[in-house]
């Protein structure tokens, strides 16, 4: 029986009691509650994240292993780093084409995920309640955007929660070729500086796998997490602000 959450309930589960592979829904740990700054915030701060479809209560996921980039571990493949290259050169001239940035407009990068087709689907994952708690979250100040322009328009980026030395990365969108890789490299090069080690990216794809992704325990990842997300740690949480010289760290 997985355990039902209730409004002012705050606290979950130990995530060792999630269901099991033999369930049909390995990782559920939770039903319910809210999708309040707060509860998200003690969420991640364990590893614990929402995931549900339209129609479905809140459903809360604690995955084993877990998919995590090391930032010292990003693969900028050939044609990526060419194409990033191109991209630099016009994103330092005098009046810039092309620029990356956190934060110009968050709220227009979530909805571009949320609006982004998956396979045999009208839509993604991020459903309306899921667009509104993340929206209120980044006015909080947890939740950031990677966010790719060319000639004034918005054309990729990702979304992402940041919590002390942890960034949890959530979705990404692309409206030209590479849009998306270019803010990911982007957010490594920003997270290589501030000295943030790790992007969670939640669930193992090959994708993911290509760019330098490799799954973690999860005692590993629990561990990492209270060490990164300490007191200490938030209060020295870096300021989200990307600079040209950023690049460099690549």
């Amino acid at each position: 029986m997985v355990p039902r959450l209730h409004p002012e309930q705050l606290d979950f589960p130990p995530t060792t009691e999630v269901l099991g592979e033999d369930s049909g829904a390995a990782g559920l740990l939770a039903i319910g509650g809210d999708l309040s700054v707060e509860r998200l915030r003690a969420a991640y701060q364990r590893g614990i994240f929402p995931w549900f479809s339209p129609g479905q209560p809140i459903l809360w996921w604690s995955l084993a292993p877990r998919m995590v980039l090391p930032t010292r571990d990003f693969k900028l493949h050939r044609s990526l780093r060419k194409t990033l290259a191109r991209f630099i050169q016009e994103a330092t001239q005098l009046h810039p084409r092309c620029e990356v940035v956190f934060d110009r407009d968050t709220p227009a990068v979530i909805a571009a995920c949320a609006d982004r087709p998956r396979e045999g689907q009208p839509g993604t994952w991020i459903v309306p309640e899921m667009v509104a708690a993340y929206s209120a979250w980044h006015h909080a100040g947890d939740v950031h955007s990677v966010e790719t322009w060319i000639n004034g328009e918005l054309v990729g980026g990702l979304y992402c929660v940041h919590l002390g030395g942890m960034v949890y990365g959530e979705s990404m969108f692309a409206r030209r070729s590479d849009a998306s890789k270019i803010a990911l490299a982007a957010l490594v090069a920003f997270c290589r500086l501030k000295g943030i080690d790790w992007i969670d990216c939640q669930q193992q794809t090959g994708h993911l796998a290509s760019l330098g992704a490799a799954p973690v325990a999860r005692a590993d990842f629990e561990a990492h997490l209270r060490r990164v997300t300490a007191p200490e740690a938030m209060k020295a949480a870096a300021r989200w602000q990307f600079e040209p010289a950023m690049w460099q760290a690549l």
